[in-house]
């Protein structure tokens, strides 16, 4: 039973992870319907930069350079903000202009930038895993990690801490979109970007928010999954960006509840597979993907989803 429980913890912490950079995909889905294939390097990039801001010092270019060595919180939250500037950046230079072009263009264009950040990473980091530095709060002295034993689980500090930040992460996020006057702008450009113009909403704005909120959220998860793994590397971003994309079909794509839904089903069901099918931990990512094709089979609309696309 202990065994169960522990697989049921990691199973959530991953599936946490996932949710939030499957919020990104769905957000941008529901309102252009792109699939943005670079949300997995916008991760990557939120794991270097708040190891940056960690750091006393770090290799860029191949030369070792000073850095400002704050502590975690502050680091993430820079991380989130820069990372934010990268995806409207991304979606003015490299989206905008393909808006009215046919979906393979875009799609093309979100593969291309995915691509180019991964190459930019190397450039810029090297191609070696980059040692992500010690969280006082949540290590001990000598390095370790500090925890707690429930009915034979064990559970860590940061685990605990990560679970909490998504799920408050989401619950400000579902609040923003249903309650304000932006989110509901966003939710009706998901509807009809047309008749919202002209009922005067800004679409560039609101399309430019989506990508800096999505583009925050993959930060997040991406400097939580480097303290979670201990390292950052250049390609970090491929499989979680692939499993989040996964996360959010199989939640229903468009859907903010459905995303943070997906992901967590997705983290559970990858870590009870991987500890009790035979080999499962060799065929541990091709769990996420035969659930991929059970989903479009059986249920193209998600979970959460339905016949009539839902949007976020």
């Amino acid at each position: 039973m202990s065994e169960l429980g522990q697989q049921l913890v990691n199973g959530l912490m991953i599936g946490c992870l996932y949710a939030l950079i499957a919020v990104g995909y769905t957000m941008v889905y529901g309102i252009i319907e792109l699939i943005n294939f670079a949300f997995g390097e916008l991760f990557m990039f939120g794991a270097f930069i708040t190891i940056m801001m960690m750091s006393p010092e770090i290799t860029l270019f191949g030369n070792t350079v000073g850095m400002p060595h704050l502590n975690f919180f502050l680091a993430i939250i820079i991380a989130m903000a820069v990372v934010a500037v990268m995806g409207v950046t991304i979606e003015r230079l490299a989206y905008r202009p393909l808006r009215n072009a046919p979906r393979l263009a875009a799609l093309i264009s979100a593969i291309g930038v995915s691509i180019l950040l991964q190459n930019v990473a190397q450039s810029i980091f090297g191609s070696q895993q980059v040692p992500y530095p010690d969280i006082p709060v949540f290590t001990t002295a000598a390095g370790a990690p500090k925890a707690f034993t429930l009915g034979g689980v064990y559970i860590t500090y940061f685990q605990v801490f990560v679970v909490v930040v998504t799920v408050v992460a989401m619950l400000l996020l579902n609040f923003y979109v249903r309650r304000t006057r932006m989110g509901r702008a966003m939710r009706a450009s998901a509807q009809d970007k047309r008749t919202s113009a002209l009922m005067g909403v800004n679409v560039n704005k609101v399309i430019a928010l989506t990508f800096l909120i999505g583009s925050a959220m993959g930060a997040l998860a991406g400097g939580l999954y480097g303290g979670v793994y201990h390292a950052a590397w250049p390609l970090m971003g491929f499989n979680p960006g692939l499993k989040a994309f996964i996360a959010a079909v199989l939640g229903g794509i468009g859907n903010i509840p459905g995303a943070f839904l997906g992901g967590l089903l997705l983290g559970v069901i990858e870590a009870l597979g991987s500890a009790y099918l035979p080999m499962g931990s060799q065929y541990r990512d091709a769990i996420a993907f035969v659930i991929l094709i059970l989903i479009l089979s059986l249920r193209p609309s998600g979970l959460l989803g339905s016949t009539v696309s839902q949007k976020a």
